[in-house]
């Protein structure tokens, strides 16, 4: 590895730091333009029927009310809120701006613009809708049904598929092991609502100001919904106050752009807690039965698994969230034959789509839930049994045929289990009074980019001012968690200067080249990568320049400190400012680079974490008292940034694990309007997270450097539930782990899975 590296590793504070402490950073929920229009959404009140008559005159005789919209003076073309791309195959085009056939409580039915946010909201309370009530499904189960209504055409089973990859083994002998892990419907939990800002022009065209994480993929969305030549649709990257996931498809954007499009005015649509938790997207509800068969002593043979996603109302990203699913064992284990089943259902109940992590939390917990089973039924200690069967470095993925590059997973495992102190703690006794302890482990893997799928590239410019300083132009997508700096401190890097004589900004289609944008954990991978090689250039222009201006071969030179120094001779040296003055004068006009770079590879990011818990068992409340995440990043960049990424990731899985759920009851509605009745881990219920990374240069992302932010929460809310299960000598599966299902495993009673399955 190497070890003179002068800024990477090091501790950066994000690059709006100082404007977000002193309140001085506009987000989008505070962005506004002069003139603007305010919106207010009218949502469904039922989870399915048609829209038979909407009476607007009530709210558009209101002073300051300037058009209500629905279905009825809308567009009716139907829309894919996740399409990246022009090209993308979307097969399901099924969802418009409103709907005349609602499918949830909190479909989007109409929509007030008024000159104040108070007097849209009040308008909208005076528009009368009358509805034609149709059966609902609630549960995917309903929605499979024989005689179950049909939720659109073609009926509920919206998607199904198989693989299968290596050959069936002999099972004489095997010892098999079944078990079914449920995941709940939850919400994204960012603490700034959606929010989106257009404004039309006379020309036709229009701007838009948005927290979404592709500027690139929503104006595709946007400009092809409403007719519009691309070159007309300007989409700007908004300070953003979190996502994880949220707000990457394109929901309430397409409604902003047409507002605004249509009153030529600009408008603002800013949701409240309720209208994000129930009329975006959460996570997806999943069911997945596993099966395995593997010798007595522990190998594995034969992995069997099924899943089904719950989609909500439309499709969204569902088909590919379930097809991802799929790809997650194969990236930790290595197993001879692997089948699994994915099906994605309709049901009347909120929308599911992208969230953190893309499917993998949702299969580790079922997976890494199950190898404990494995473990004891053959009487291994849960670590031992892990260890018997982890890929190695540069083995291949048996689903996705791609390597899985420099794989440290067992490293992960092995050291991290010396540092929990893994052996000792799990020999102690649960206990057998009210409270019990327990420890539990779990492996998880992510993806890093989507090179496989489809072309997977970055595009950036570096060019050097006048005075010696740089900037970066790159559209790039900060959620909250560091991407700009985690890019300044890449190129200072390369070019020898201190990150805060680099600039970069984020994402605007009319100013910063293509990029798809910040998902599928790509973004440090490969654009930073592109940052890398971009600023290799213009290392290079510069040195070129420094020969000419010093007299000595390029080859004799090289950067530090801002400036160009022969290597043998660190007094004769010359300050970038002064190779920018020179060269301009003499025959340079500017010292600059563009470059596209495409990745080469998609190896596997690797998290292994350890959990300790207590459990009352009177009261079935659970504590983790204490946590350890490993983590194989290959390189952090940014090493403080990394932490936290990982203390918050842990946060977030803890609440998947033992609190969150986005129910809903029996007339579909959810039963929650804000943090006050959907419960999250709180600060004082957080155990001291400690984070031990596992760095290495074996991979082809910028100085070795592999995705966090995704595969952070990977294995979290699984680590959890294997730690209770130890502690109670139970086998739970249906997350979260609330107090009433504790209890009743404990008398030996069933409480029901997730509404959703």
């Amino acid at each position: 590895m190497t070890e003179d590296l002068q800024y990477v590793g090091g501790n950066y504070p994000v690059h709006d730091v100082a404007q977000k402490v002193t309140g001085e950073l506009v987000y989008g929920s505070d962005f506004s333009v002069p003139g603007m229009l305010h919106a207010k959404l009218i949502l469904s009140t039922i989870p399915h029927g048609v829209v038979k008559r909407i009476d607007t005159s009530r709210a558009e005789a209101l002073p300051g009310v300037i058009k209500v919209f629905s279905h009825e003076n809308a567009p009716m073309d139907g829309f894919s809120r996740a399409r990246i791309h022009p090209g993308q195959d979307m097969s399901f085009y099924d969802e418009t701006l409103f709907s005349e056939h609602v499918r949830f409580v909190g479909d989007r039915v109409a929509a007030v613009v008024a000159t104040s946010r108070a007097t849209a909201e009040k308008a909208a309370a005076l528009v009368e809708i009358e509805y034609e009530e149709l059966p609902a499904v609630l549960t995917v189960d309903e929605a499979l049904a024989p005689d179950a209504p049909a939720i659109h055409d073609g009926g509920n089973l919206l998607f199904e598929h198989e693989i299968e990859k290596g050959e069936r083994p002999d099972l004489e002998g095997a010892v098999v092991v079944s078990s079914c892990v449920s995941t709940p419907r939850i919400h994204h939990a960012a603490l700034e609502p959606h929010v989106c800002v257009a404004q039309g022009h006379s020309t036709g065209g229009m701007t838009v100001w948005t927290t979404s994480q592709g500027v690139y993929a929503a104006r595709t969305v946007i400009a092809e919904l409403l007719g519009l030549e691309y070159h007309r649709v300007r989409v700007i990257k908004l300070p953003m106050g979190g996502s994880f996931g949220g707000k990457t498809e394109y929901i309430i954007e397409p409604v902003c752009a047409f507002l605004a499009h249509a009153t030529r005015r600009a408008v603002k649509l800013l949701l409240d807690r309720e209208e994000c938790m129930i009329a975006t997207m959460v996570r997806p509800a999943t069911r997945t039965t596993v099966r395995t068969a593997c010798t007595p002593d522990g190998r594995l043979l034969d992995f069997g698994a099924a899943s089904t996603l719950d989609s909500g109302g439309f499709a969204a990203s569902t088909p590919d969230y379930s097809i991802h699913m799929c790809k997650k064992v194969t990236k930790i284990y290595r197993v001879p034959h692997y089948r699994h089943e994915g099906r994605v259902v309709y049901t009347n109940t909120p929308v599911g789509g992208a969230a953190r992590g893309w499917g993998a939390p949702e299969m580790i917990a079922a997976s890494e839930v199950h190898m404990d089973r494995v473990a004891a039924a053959l009487r291994l200690d849960p670590v031992e049994l892990r260890l018997k069967n982890m890929v190695e470095p540069h083995d291949t993925d048996l689903v996705t045929g791609l390597p899985l590059g420099d794989a440290r997973v067992r490293e992960c495992l092995e050291r991290g289990s010396v540092a929990f102190d893994w052996a000792a703690r799990r020999a102690r006794p649960a206990g057998r009074g009210r409270i019990r302890r327990g420890v539990g482990v779990a492996a998880g893997a992510h993806k890093n980019g989507m090179y496989g799928a489809f072309p997977e590239a970055s595009n950036a410019s570096l060019k050097m001012n006048e005075d010696g300083t740089f900037v970066l132009n790159a559209s790039l997508h900060d959620t909250g968690c560091g991407v700009v700096t985690t890019m300044r401190v890449i190129v200072a890097e390369v070019l020898g200067v201190h990150p805060d004589l680099v600039a970069a900004g984020e994402a605007d289609t009319a100013t910063t080249p293509f990029d798809y944008g910040t998902y599928g954990s790509r973004v440090t991978y490969v654009v930073g990568e592109c940052a890398r090689i971009v600023a290799e250039k213009v290392k290079d222009r510069l040195l070129t320049a420094a020969a000419d201006l010093l007299q000595e071969p390029v080859e004799r030179l090289g950067v530090a400190d801002g400036a160009v120094h022969v290597r043998d001779d660190r007094e004769r040296a010359i300050a970038y400012r002064d190779i920018a003055r020179l060269s301009q004068m003499r025959h340079v006009p500017s010292i600059a680079a563009s470059t596209t770079y495409y990745a080469v590879s998609n190896p596997a990011s690797y998290s292994v974490q350890f959990a300790e818990v207590e459990v009352d068992c009177a009261t079935g409340l659970v504590a983790v008292t204490d946590f350890l995440a490993v983590a194989d990043v290959g390189r952090a960049i940014n090493r403080g940034m990394v932490e936290a990424q990982y203390q918050g990731a842990v946060q977030m899985g803890i609440g998947y694990a033992l609190y969150e759920h986005l129910d809903v009851d029996e007339k579909g509605r959810a039963g929650v309007d804000g943090f006050k009745n959907y419960h999250i881990v709180n600060a004082p219920d957080m155990p001291d997270v400690q984070v031990l990374l596992v760095e290495h240069e074996g991979d082809d992302g910028p100085f070795g450097a592999k995705s966090v932010g995704e595969i952070a929460t990977v294995p979290t809310a699984a680590a959890v539930v294997n730690a209770v299960n130890n502690a109670l000598g139970t086998e739970l599966g249906d997350l979260p782990l609330t107090p009433e299902r504790i209890i009743a495993a404990l008398h030996g009673e069933e409480v029901a899975a997730c509404s959703s399955c």
